[in-house]
């Protein structure tokens, strides 16, 4: 494996942990109906956010470092 392509999976971690820790503080319960399953239908949601900002953040640190 070459040193960038570690680095991009790192960064990836690293981006997932940090979105998923900050967005765990937003209450979803307001967002969400009134429905049996919405604590599981909330951490879905939840952990899909975090999937997608941590990706999008990775992206922009990623772009940033190579044009340096």
């Amino acid at each position: 494996m070459e040193i960038n392509t570690i680095v991009k999976i790192i960064l990836h971690i690293i981006t997932f942990s940090f979105s998923f820790y900050c967005l765990s503080g937003l209450d979803l319960s307001k967002i969400m109906l009134n429905t049996p399953e919405r604590g599981a239908k909330g951490q879905v949601l939840l952990f899909l956010m975090s999937m997608a900002l941590g990706y999008l953040v990775a992206q922009f640190l990623i772009a940033i470092m190579y044009r340096l």
